[in-house]
């Protein structure tokens, strides 16, 4: 029961600490690991061909790496039961994104409350990979739905899921594998061979909780008076409309909640990306669907906790697991 209690003391720590920005935390250091060791690999890759080798060895060595590290960190305090427990509603605290996921859309939101286009454009480059200097007031406040039902999953629901399949170490090795997808993770030519091994297997890694994610922001749309029966089947509908075969899951769910559309074209790294339409458009939409879109996020990371905890439960009983 302890590991349990941590989990879950672990997840209201994020809901109310989120990241102060100059306390430690593990996924920027997986960032500076994987900043220096993508350096090293291309002066020792200089080809196309190897840089696709050296992916392939980035991803194992973040990701084994970061698996080990936490997995050894909890052996180490395995002497004392209440030592661990502290370390793993710390390290649960530092899987979780959902505070800091609204902090950052609710700086844009703000901005653009204030009528200050440039500052909700600066705001907002924080947390999308798109350009943002010549979005006009209506594309950002796409921009930011999109980001947080995006990262519903990434950030939230995905960690939960592995955290409660396989313990903290698992959970660190996910963010492990999403944090490498988001830095090096792109189509670009810089990209393209050195990033191919991680866009791929993060894709894998996330496959699962993005049909999860479906399924509790549906029932979170229901919950909070939205479209529940539109979420449900714009959820299903347009689920595919994404190069990546997860993030319209959850877009196209919150789009189906809110009655707009998402996605579209848009420029990345000054080039402009065709992408396709996500939802229906029954109205323009508005600044408060930014608001809308974090309490499906909020009601949806609940929902998943109270499941994954129930469901772990009824494995200890049945499995005599240890809680």
């Amino acid at each position: 029961m302890l590991t349990l209690s941590a989990y879950i003391v672990g997840y209201f720590l994020d809901l109310w600490l989120g990241d102060p920005p100059h306390w430690p935390h593990p996924v920027r250091w997986m960032g500076n690991a994987i900043s220096g060791m993508q350096r090293l690999i291309r002066r020792c890759c200089p080809g196309e061909s190897m840089l696709y080798a050296g992916g392939g060895i980035l991803w194992l060595t973040v990701v084994g790496g970061t698996w080990l590290i936490a997995d050894l960190v909890l052996r180490l305090l395995s002497f004392n039961p209440w030592l661990q427990w502290l370390a793993e509603a710390w390290l649960t605290y530092t899987l979780l994104a959902t505070r800091c996921l609204r902090d950052a859309a609710m700086a844009v939101y703000h901005a653009l409350r204030a009528d200050t286009l440039e500052e909700s454009r600066r705001q907002l480059s924080y947390i999308v990979g798109r350009d943002t200097q010549h979005l006009s007031r209506p594309q950002i406040m796409r921009a930011v739905v999109e980001t947080v039902a995006e990262n519903s999953v990434d950030g939230v629901i995905a960690p939960l899921f592995w955290l409660f399949i396989g313990g903290v170490p698992l959970a660190m090795a996910y963010k492990a594998v999403n944090t490498l997808d988001s830095m090096v993770g792109y189509r670009t030519p810089k990209y393209r061979a050195i990033g191919y091994v991680s866009a791929k297997l993060d894709d894998l890694a996330n496959w699962l909780p993005a049909r999860l994610g479906w399924i509790v922001l549906a029932l979170s749309a229901g919950a909070l008076r939205l479209d529940g029966r539109r979420a449900w089947r714009i959820g299903w509908r347009d689920r595919y409309q994404h190069k990546s075969p997860n993030c319209a899951w959850s877009e196209a769910t919150v789009a189906g909640a809110l009655g707009v559309h998402l996605g579209g074209p848009n420029r990345y790294f000054n080039e402009w990306v065709e992408k396709p339409w996500i939802g229906e458009e029954t109205r323009e939409i508005d600044l408060e669907d930014i608001t809308a879109a974090i309490r499906l996020m909020y009601l949806a990371s609940a929902i998943t906790l109270v499941l994954l905890c129930l469901l772990r439960i009824v494995a200890a009983h049945y499995l005599q697991l240890n809680l």
